[in-house]
């Protein structure tokens, strides 16, 4: 019984063998270079200064310190990811030091 159900499996496998090396071959889809890469993440000409959004956070901590630069501050220190999925820093804003944060939708707001 062993011997019988050992040679329907290899039987099973081998069949199944050309089919997965042909479906290996096959491209994947081609991404669409217009489409938007992650929905949630807003283009950096729409971020809004409106209450931030707790999550799992995907920027990169120099993607952040961009993305707080190109919402108008300067001298951003102390970056650091928070418990909340908040990118948190010290930052200038007209000439004021404030405590700014990025959530992962790419909003930008003082705290």
């Amino acid at each position: 019984m062993k011997k019988l159900s050992a040679i329907a499996l290899s039987a099973a496998i081998m069949g199944c063998a050309p089919a997965l090396a042909v479906a290996q071959d096959q491209p994947g889809p081609t991404p669409d270079p217009d489409a938007m890469q992650n929905p949630a993440v807003k283009s950096p000409n729409k971020m809004t200064s409106g209450p931030l959004a707790a999550g799992h956070n995907s920027f990169t901590k120099s993607e952040a310190r961009s993305r707080i630069e190109q919402a108008g501050y300067t001298n951003v220190t102390a970056l650091k990811l928070d418990e909340n999925g908040l990118w948190k820093a010290q930052a200038t804003r007209d000439g004021q030091h404030i405590v700014v944060a990025l959530d992962y939708k790419g909003d930008v707001a003082p705290l």
